[in-house]
């Protein structure tokens, strides 16, 4: 996400962190260096001439200039700035406790992924001990319900519709007397899109808050269409009043002028990103960590959520005596490699490392070298799984014929696997080697 912009930015800001001086000219130089980048990655106008002088102002005093390390210095008053324009802190969602009901009206064009979003944001707060109903109120886009219906059995909530229906006021009416009858204690109202902004769409949404009375009016907005964007939700704010906004799409957005240009603008916090096609890829949005890793800083609290959600602690210590005793088997590496995908593509995971942002490209990462190695250990025997060694050239022709593979490929996996086992053990043993791999990851 935002590669475009964070390649640019890191290369500026690398260029003048290690200097043990500069001048006010290094200063000047390097900040027309990230206009230009952040004019290029269709970031408002008026948010980069802001952003440029209030980063120049603080640049140029003699904190910065004359400090011990003012490369360093430098680097960290732009973070400090991307953080301010990028909503300061954490904004999250406003909801009643969990014995009231509370409302999240969910808004926006066709096309932005508001449907899909709603079943995310649904299951988000299953997972957090609230009791959602989505209400299924566009009835102007075919399927639309169909498709809500459909992503609600997917992550187990239960959705309110009226076949045949055509007034939606009158539909979220009566979802919420259903909520209420049921004890749900948080409602969704998935609401119409148009292609465009319209009067008809405005009526119809003043009308559905008027019912409503959502805690939370949120805008989804797809984040590749940049500046229009925060159009988007200046028309929107000043029809309904939102409270915030979710912009999708962020994983595939390259340029970052959705991100960047709509807390300043419209004064409105971004308070979840979505980050891929499944139900579960809908995070938080936390400023301080976006502009980590648009400076090429990584994101390592993140990565270690990830982990945290997909890595039990019990195992995770077995797994290290594993690794220690030199008795991790193909079974283990098979399991590890699983939970691993689990957290999301290995480019994502790769970008929340430190110094690691546009060095690892898709073209880099062999997708398909990894399902052949996981096809491979799936076509071994469980004896043969926890013992490689007995792997012998009769057992390497079945398991590449079962697999679909050659021996070659099964050869080069035995020999890679060896060898990680070697690495895992020298980590485990030598805490010099940790302390290093530890501070290259920020630690």
């Amino acid at each position: 996400m935002l590669e475009r912009l964070s390649e640019k930015l890191s290369q500026i800001t690398r260029q003048l962190s290690g200097r043990a001086s500069i001048s006010e000219k290094n200063v000047q130089d390097a900040l027309e260096e990230i206009k230009i980048a952040l004019l290029e990655a269709d970031v408002h106008v008026r948010v980069v001439r802001r952003f440029i002088n209030r980063t120049l102002e603080d640049a140029t005093g003699e904190a910065v200039l004359k400090s011990v390390s003012p490369g360093q210095q430098f680097v960290k008053v732009v973070y400090d700035r991307l953080v301010q324009f990028l909503g300061d802190e954490r904004s999250d969602l406003e909801l009643k406790g969990p014995d009231t009901r509370s409302v999240i009206l969910l808004l926006g064009l066709q096309g932005s992924g508001k449907t899909t979003t709603a079943a995310k944001l649904a299951r988000r707060l299953q997972k957090e001990g609230r009791r959602p109903l989505l209400v299924a109120a566009d009835l102007v886009r075919p399927a639309a319900v169909d498709q809500l219906m459909t992503l609600g059995a997917q992550v187990g909530v239960d959705v309110y519709h009226e076949p045949g229906a055509t007034d939606p006021v009158k539909l979220v009416k009566n979802a919420l007397a259903h909520a209420q009858r049921n004890v749900m204690n948080t409602v969704l109202v998935d609401t119409s899109g148009r292609m465009q902004i319209d009067d008809q769409l405005m009526k119809e949404l003043i009308r559905i808050r008027a019912t409503a009375e959502p805690d939370e009016t949120l805008l989804v907005a797809d984040s590749m269409t940049g500046q229009a964007a925060v159009d988007v939700a200046k028309a929107f704010d000043e029809a309904v009043s939102l409270s915030g906004v979710i912009l999708t799409k962020f994983d595939s957005d390259t340029r970052g002028g959705a991100a960047l240009s709509l807390k300043s603008i419209t004064r409105k916090p971004i308070k979840f990103v979505g980050v891929g096609e499944k139900l579960e890829d809908l995070e938080p949005f936390y400023p301080d960590r976006i502009a980590s890793r648009i400076l090429g800083m990584g994101d390592v609290v993140s990565l270690v959520e990830k982990a945290q959600e997909t890595i039990d602690e019990d195992e995770a210590v077995a797994l290290q005596a594993k690794m220690a005793s030199a008795t991790f088997t193909l079974e283990d590496y098979l399991a590890q490699f699983q939970r691993v995908r689990k957290m999301g593509s290995l480019e994502s995971i790769l970008d929340m490392i430190p110094g690691m942002q546009g060095k690892i490209t898709e073209d880099d990462i062999d997708e398909r070298e990894m399902k052949h190695e996981e096809a491979i250990i799936l076509s071994m025997t469980p004896t043969e799984r926890r013992n490689h060694r007995i792997i012998g050239p009769p057992r390497r022709k079945r398991i590449a014929r079962g697999s679909g593979t050659s021996v070659h490929e099964v050869n080069k996996l035995l020999k890679k696997f060896e060898k990680m086992r070697l690495m895992m053990k020298k980590v485990t043993k030598n805490k010099k080697y940790q302390s290093q791999l530890m501070s290259q990851l920020g630690g």
